[in-house]
Order: structure tokens, then C-alpha cells, then sequence
């Protein structure tokens, strides 16, 4: 891929993310204040039950039902950004027929920004629902995360297609292009912070893997 045209494609994907980071953050936040509100809720609802008023009661639990069906639920790992590009992919995937499993325990607050983790998760996440989404059979994604002393680890295994050709450190693909620019822009952010990150195919799976300084 020529370096203009990478140029253009990282200052897009860039902006992209950004704009879709702080979208989904917006739903986390939303979710936070229905939590602290919660109290309240309750304590209203006592009041109108305690006066007899159930069919008040009634209408009130469902305005608040109707509020929380809008609401997606977030997955919780420890970490604002890494929840929210999850469960951002978490339900593209659902749309695919994939199902997710998910093991993360991650401190909020990390060296790669939220910003360059959402770029690498995403890129990485979206080859995953890709390959998957090409698949006749069985559809799944099952992703590991966590720290190693100061390191973040992440493994990932998602269902493929038939093992696909290695090219230096990544692998050619009936769609090269954006798919390979995905890897390409994960590979780089992580190689900037000091870390690796490997790529496997085999018929039937392909696994991506990477390990990155995250602490002070």
C-alpha cells in the first residue's frame, strides 16, 4: 500500500474511532447517571405504592423500562474505553450470528490511549467478525485479556475459513486492501509503545495475539 494512501486511510480510521469512542462512552455515562438515579427511583415508587397509587406505580416502572430498553448494556472489564469498543463490537458481531465470549480484567487508566486502544481492538476485532461472518458453520470469537506485571496480554480466537497464506508478519487475504490495513494499523500503534503483536491461521481459526507495555 503506498504511503499516501495509508496516510489518508489512518487520518480516516483515526477520526472515525474517535468519533465512535466517545458516542459509546456517551451511552456508559448515560448508564452511569440511570445507576446514581436508581435510589431515587425506589424511593419514589415507595411513596406511590405506600399510597395506594399502583396503577401511578405501574406507569412509572414503565417509563422507566421503555428508558432502559434504549440503553445498550455495557460490558464491565475495569477499563471505560475497552468497555465501550467492546460492547460496540459485541453487538456488530451479534448481528452476524457470532457468539462472543469474553474474559478481561483491565486497570482503567493505561499508557496506550484510549483512543490507540480503540484503534487496535477495533481493527483486530473487525478482521475477526469479518473472517467469521464468511464462515458456513459454527461463528465465534473468544477473547482473553489481561495484565502481566506492567504488560497488557490479549489473545484472541475467532472461527475462519480455510488457513491463509503468510506475507512477512501477516497474511494475504480475497480481500486485501482494508483487511490488510486493519493489521497493519493495529501492528504499528502496538510496535510504537515498545510491544508486539503475532498472527496465526489454521483451517477453520485464526488467532491474533499481543503483548504491550501499559504501566508506569
Amino acid at each position: 500500500m503506498r504511503k499516501k494512501t495509508y496516510l489518508k486511510l489512518a487520518e480516516y480510521q483515526t477520526e472515525q474511532s474517535r468519533r465512535h469512542l466517545g458516542e459509546v462512552q456517551g451511552i456508559y455515562r448515560e448508564m452511569r447517571g440511570y445507576k446514581h438515579d436508581f435510589h431515587h427511583h425506589l424511593q419514589t415508587l415507595k411513596g406511590q405504592l405506600e399510597a395506594g397509587e399502583t396503577e401511578r406505580a405501574l406507569a412509572y416502572i414503565a417509563q422507566l423500562d421503555e428508558q432502559l430498553m434504549n440503553v445498550d448494556t455495557l460490558l464491565k472489564t475495569g477499563n471505560v474505553a475497552l468497555d465501550a469498543i467492546l460492547s460496540a463490537k459485541i453487538a456488530q458481531a451479534g448481528s452476524h450470528g457470532i457468539a462472543v465470549k469474553i474474559t478481561a480484567s483491565v486497570p482503567d487508566k493505561l499508557l496506550i490511549t484510549d483512543l490507540e486502544l480503540s484503534i487496535v481492538l477495533g481493527n483486530l476485532l473487525d478482521n475477526a467478525i469479518e473472517a467469521c461472518a464468511a464462515v458456513e458453520g459454527e461463528r465465534f470469537i473468544r477473547i482473553f485479556m489481561k495484565m502481566k506485571g506492567r504488560m497488557l496480554y490479549f489473545s484472541m480466537l475467532n472461527s475462519a475459513g480455510s488457513k491463509e497464506a503468510r506475507k512477512g508478519s501477516l497474511f494475504l487475504s480475497h480481500k486485501e486492501g482494508f483487511h490488510g490495513f486493519g493489521l497493519r494499523r493495529a501492528e504499528a500503534i502496538l510496535t510504537e509503545h515498545g510491544g508486539w503483536c503475532k498472527y496465526n491461521s489454521e483451517d477453520g481459526a485464526f488467532t491474533s495475539e499481543f503483548l504491550v507495555p501499559a504501566l508506569e
